[in-house]
Formats: C-alpha cells, structure tokens, sequence
C-alpha cells in the first residue's frame, strides 16, 4: 500500500468510526474489536485495546441492552438523549485513535472532527426518532432500529474495504445532514410547542375548574 492509499485508508477508518459511534457506538466497538481479535481487521496500535476481551464483553452487553431499549418507543429518545454524553466523546476518541501514531496536533485535529462528525450522525438519528415516535405504532422503531444496526456494519465494511467509496458516500451523508437537520429542528419545536401548548390548555382547564368549584355557593354544595 502506497502513501496515498494509506491516506485514504486511513482517513476513511477515522470518519467511518466516528460517523458510526454517533449513530451505534457499541457495534462499533463489537465490529472493531471482534474483527482485531480474529485478524480479520489491521487496526492501529492506538485501537489494539478494543480486541480485549473485557471490552469486547462490556460492548456486548451494552450492545445488547441497547438493541431491546432502541425498539420501545419512547424508551429509544431517553436512551439517544443519554448517549449524547457517550457517542461524541467517544467518537472523538476513536477518530483520533484511528489515524494511529502521528503528530499531537494531527491527533487533536482528527478528534475535534471526529466529535463533530458523531455529534452530526447521533443529531440526525435522535431527531428522526423523536418524529417516528409520534406514530403511536412500534413497527416503525423496529424497522428504523435495525436499518440503523445495518447501516452501521455495512459502513464500517465499507470503509474498510473500499474506502474511496465509503468518503463518497461520507460526503454525500454531509450533504444530506446539512440540508436535513435545520428541518428536522423546525419539525421538533413545533411538535414540542404543541406539546406545550396542549399541557398548558390542560393545565388552564384544570385551574378554571378549581376555581369554579371554589367559587361556587355554599348552599349549592353537596350535604348543604
């Protein structure tokens, strides 16, 4: 491998960790970790500790706690909103430790890009969620769920097999995430104000009725 496929191989691990951490964190570190441990997968010096096996049995775990809480509407956004805390960080992590053993500055650059680039893809997967969860139907998480589960390890396959295809493609998610995510914004404050707004009329009515009934005479009153 010349210096430029290993630019390109090396660029394509590091933006396809960090856009998968934001959308699945604990396959990726399965996917990593499993395919290390079997010398399926050459990963830099930096990632050699995901092949452990405590990591690849607490990633298994939380893959698979995650699996079921992903398919429960509801349940999936107080996850997401939870994770916002674990997937960009983590992201950042594995970005910077995939472009292995260069500069400090190259490593911090390659972190503040790849917390950004899971901070993109985990925006975009709570946001979708939060609009299917207004239909009251669990098909629709499932399907989205597993998609996501899918689109996660054919990614990662992806970059590492064909990493010329896989920036296309990472370029293409850029795009779409640019145009995409300002709307899915609008879409979620004006579900919320709705919300708010049928709480608030909920909460009016109530306090109408109190006072009513505060108000209203004593000879009126039941046992009077």
């Amino acid at each position: 491998m010349n210096g430029y496929e290993a630019l390109i191989a090396t660029l394509a691990l590091s933006m396809g960790t960090a856009w998968a951490s934001g959308i699945n964190l604990y396959a990726v570190m399965l996917v990593l970790g499993i395919g290390s441990a079997t010398d399926n997968i050459q990963l830099p010096a930096e990632l050699a500790v995901l092949e452990n096996p405590l990591v690849i049995g607490a990633a298994g775990l939380m893959y698979a706690i995650e699996f079921f809480a992903d398919k429960v509407p509801g349940v999936d956004s107080a996850w997401d909103s939870l994770h916002t805390f674990v997937r960009i960080p983590a992201g950042a992590m594995l970005a910077a430790g995939a472009v292995g053993d260069v500069t400090p500055a190259l490593e911090i650059a390659a972190g503040i890009l790849g917390g950004s680039i899971a901070a993109t893809s985990h925006a975009a997967k709570a946001g979708t969620r939060l609009m299917i969860n207004t239909s009251p139907e669990p098909v629709t998480n499932w399907s989205a769920s597993i998609g996501e589960d899918v689109l996660v390890i054919a990614g990662l396959w992806t970059a590492l097999n064909h990493p010329i295809l896989f920036l296309i493609l990472f370029v293409i998610f850029i795009g779409l995430a640019i145009w995409l995510l300002p709307k899915l914004w609008t879409l979620l404050k004006g579900m919320l104000r709705r919300i708010g707004q049928f709480f608030g009329a909920a909460k009016s009515n109530h306090t109408a009725i109190e006072q009513a009934s505060a108000t209203q005479p004593e000879t009126n009153k039941p046992g009077k």
